[in-house]
């Protein structure tokens, strides 16, 4: 099984590429408007965004994923089927956002922003249409696995906000109506780039096809709005509840758990069409519980080294002599491993989902996404007027944790996986171990921590003798390529 896997590693490795160091260089943005902008527009930055990030899954209308699953005949894209799902979007998007750009001033106010916040609405409403003109091109790239054009594009646009962003916030000193107009400015370029693929897809729209994709994929919807409530409710909550400040360095430390953040994110984009390639094979669920072996053994380690590094890498004077984040929101440091750990669950789910996936059961993938958006909402109002910010962190950590027992439990009826329950308790024990040993050591003892990792799996016998078998043989063939 390993040798299947790494057109798996390989394909995670290239998406992991764009996204690493597309989020990495977005990451940038965090320090530089940390010194720039004052916490409160910190917040009503991560407000504004909240609401797109909601918003963003309605404009998809399910279709990215759907035409993932169902778009393609023969190993190759339907023109019919991309056409059809990609003016479906197109034009719901475009609705919607002139819509919100008429709606703006009454809109801020609902949202607890200033008046003054509208013209940042209506900033955010166009970014929505054009990201959402986006999410078919991309899927069409990423279901032919052309990962390097994916990544490609990704990059591009990013590097371009960053590099509006530099010039419109710091140089021109538009504050934060120079965040939203680089993001804009860099959407549309992106996708400029995407007008190749958009165009040698274009065909006579499909419309039994547009409502097979569309029964996939409203579903779906239900389920992204929950994951949303998961991943950006707490910022609106914090906000309202405990003020703009405080929910700008709750935001801004929140984004310091990148590294799982990265993890997650890169391993979802390869591991979704490579699944799903996979339906009918009766091995599938093979498949999923090794995977999530695998997965859960580098996101645990991933997991320490974010915990032990990230606060002493924030705080150090790393930029002549000025720290990475800016003194005043270290307060939020805390959040930072309880974050992370939440990323974590939120990956073993989105392995445990694969089974309802191949399935189709959408409608059991929205009841497991809302029962942690069930949990996160209860949680964020009964812990952020007791704990703040520390109180949110704890919410979304349990939130992906309910929606990963979720899928798990909802999985096992229609095709169970045989799990490897053993070696994931192995796991767990030993991070809680070395978390334990190293949370309140020096920065040189936790180092010495993190190498411990590995040699204590291998010492205990965690990989089986067909892995070890296998591994050799990988090492012994690549030596011979050389």
């Amino acid at each position: 099984m390993l040798r299947e896997l790494r057109g798996l590693a390989r394909e995670t490795a290239v998406y992991g590429l764009s996204t690493v160091l597309g989020r990495l260089l977005s990451f940038l943005l965090t320090p530089l408007y940390s010194h720039l902008l004052e916490p409160a527009d910190n917040g009503a930055m991560q407000a504004v965004y909240a609401y797109v990030a909601f918003l963003t899954v309605v404009y998809g209308l399910g279709l990215d994923t759907a035409f993932l699953r169902l778009g393609r005949r023969e190993g190759r894209s339907d023109d019919g089927a991309f056409s059809a799902a990609w003016l479906a979007v197109v034009g719901t998007a475009a609705a919607a956002s002139a819509l919100i750009h008429f709606a703006a001033a009454p809109l801020a106010a609902a949202i607890g922003l200033p008046v003054e916040a509208a013209q940042y609405v209506r900033y955010a409403a166009w970014i929505l249409a054009v990201d959402a003109a986006m999410l078919l091109p991309y899927a069409e790239l990423r279901g032919s696995h052309r990962a390097g054009a994916y990544a490609g594009v990704k990059l591009a646009g990013i590097a371009m906000n960053i590099a509006l962003a530099y010039v419109f916030v710091k140089v021109m000193g538009l504050g934060l109506r120079g965040v939203f107009l680089a993001n804009l400015v860099a959407s549309c370029s992106a996708l400029a780039m995407l007008s190749p693929v958009i165009l040698s897809r274009l065909a006579s729209a499909d419309r039994a096809r547009l409502r097979e994709m569309l029964g996939f994929g409203l579903p779906l919807v239900v389920a992204g709005i929950g994951s949303m409530v998961v991943q950006v409710a707490d910022r609106p909550i914090l906000a309202r509840v405990s003020g703009l400040a405080e929910a700008g360095v709750y935001g801004t430390c929140y984004k310091l758990g990148i590294g799982m953040m990265l993890l997650v994110g890169m391993f979802d984009q390869a591991w979704k069409p490579f699944i799903l390639e996979r339906a009918d094979r009766p091995d599938a669920g093979a498949i999923v519980a090794r995977v999530l072996t695998y997965f859960a053994t580098l996101g645990c380690w991933a997991f320490l080294a974010i915990a032990f590094l990230v606060g002493p890498l924030a705080t150090a004077p790393l930029f002549g002599g000025h720290a990475l984040i800016h003194p005043s929101f270290w307060g939020g440091l805390s959040v930072v491993p309880v974050v992370t750990l939440g990323y974590l669950f939120n990956g073993l789910y989105f392995v445990m989902l694969a089974p309802l996936m191949l399935d189709k059961r959408t409608g059991a993938v929205s009841a497991a996404t809302w029962a942690g958006a069930a949990a996160n909402l209860a949680l964020n109002w009964a812990l952020i007027p007791r704990l703040g910010m520390m109180g949110a962190a704890w919410a979304t950590l349990a939130a992906y944790a309910a929606m990963a027992v979720a899928v798990w439990a909802l999985g096992r009826s229609s095709r169970p996986a045989p799990y490897e329950w053993r070696r994931l308790l192995i796991l767990a024990g030993w991070t809680a171990a070395l978390w334990w040993c190293g949370s309140g050591a020096p920065l040189a003892a936790r180092a010495i921590v993190l190498a411990a990792y590995p040699v204590g799996l291998l010492l205990s016998g965690f990989l089986g003798a067909d892995e070890l078998s296998e591994l050799k043989g990988l090492l012994s063939a690549r030596r011979a390529g050389r």
